[in-house]
């Protein structure tokens, strides 16, 4: 395993008037605006009437900002797609939008949906997305099935090469107080003890997309502190925390994925439990989160 740290980033009088622009219209009203909607217990089987409603808001929402938005499988994930055919290379983006039950599931997961959200916002803005593929998965806290489905079934049906896939799994609570971050028991791994950074994590297939996304956080976000961990020799299997989210499925078909998050329970005290409500979260962070997001996506489209 290596662990890698941003710092010393170029600040965005850096970079292009055009980025400058596409970054700041990620507002931090409109995330607010998102999870305060969708943060109802939606279980897929206890809160079935609240995880359909849901979906279909999320759904409509892609469809507002000039998607093709459909349900997908027998687990209705949400596929977001350009209205043009897809580019040869695509990046894909995805977040889960099933809670566990009993829980509003805000940073579980309603901070990524929120997130996906506002990078479609802002392409539409800008008339940007020939290339980039958002997918809101449902049934992740059913054992990843939503996303085991769409690899092993509908992942064939796009013809286009999925050159990096981005996994947001809870990436909204931020603590900048003293002992609030811990570590999985076990890891060999030390960490900063101030739960403030991003975490990204990649397998051996997937070490070049972490050093290009922490290249990215240096080059475009002053300040914003992402950390990346890229495990190597199969290592995975051996830690189970490295898989608990849909970029699972990615890995074992071979494919560049990504996971980003706040590290969950390690950092969050309210995960899977009734108080994960939207006036926990950081804002402000998660705005950085959908800028790095947003800044890897321009990257793709311009390169495309």
């Amino acid at each position: 395993m290596r662990i890698q740290h941003s710092a010393n980033a170029r600040t965005l009088k850096e970079v292009s008037k055009r980025v400058e622009d596409i970054l700041a219209s990620i507002p931090e009203d409109y995330l607010q605006h998102v999870l305060e909607t969708i943060s109802v217990p939606r279980h897929y089987s206890t809160e079935k009437a609240n995880n359909e409603r849901i979906g279909r808001w999320i759904r409509h929402q892609f469809e507002t900002f000039g998607f093709q938005s459909s349900f997908r499988g027998r687990f209705q994930n949400i596929v977001a797609l350009p209205r043009t055919p897809l580019a040869s290379s695509s990046l894909l983006a995805a977040a889960h939008y099933d809670t566990v039950p009993g829980s509003p599931g805000a940073d579980d997961n309603g901070s990524g949906i929120a997130v996906l959200l506002a990078c479609a916002r802002a392409l539409s803005a800008f008339q940007i997305f020939t290339s980039t593929i958002f997918i809101a998965f449902n049934r992740e806290e059913d054992c990843l099935i939503g996303s085991q489905e769409f690899v092993a079934d509908s992942l064939h049906e796009f013809e286009t090469t999925l050159s990096e896939v981005h996994v947001l799994e809870m990436v909204g609570y931020c603590s900048h107080e003293a002992g609030s971050q811990h570590l999985p028991q076990g890891l060999p791994i030390s960490l900063p003890d101030r739960g403030d950074f991003l975490g990204l994590i990649g397998n051996h297939r997937s070490a070049t997309l972490v050093d290009a996304t922490i290249k990215t956080a240096k080059t475009y976000l002053d300040g914003f502190p992402v950390l990346g961990l890229s495990v190597y020799l199969g290592l995975e299997k051996y830690f189970p925390h490295f898989q608990r989210s849909d970029h699972a499925p990615f890995w074992h078909a071979k494919i560049p994925a990504l996971m980003w998050t706040d590290t969950a329970e390690f950092r969050n005290t309210h995960y899977h439990s009734a108080w994960d409500t939207p006036d926990t979260l950081d804002y402000a962070f998660m705005k950085q989160v959908a800028q790095l997001l947003l800044c890897r996506i321009v990257l793709h489209e311009s390169n495309g």
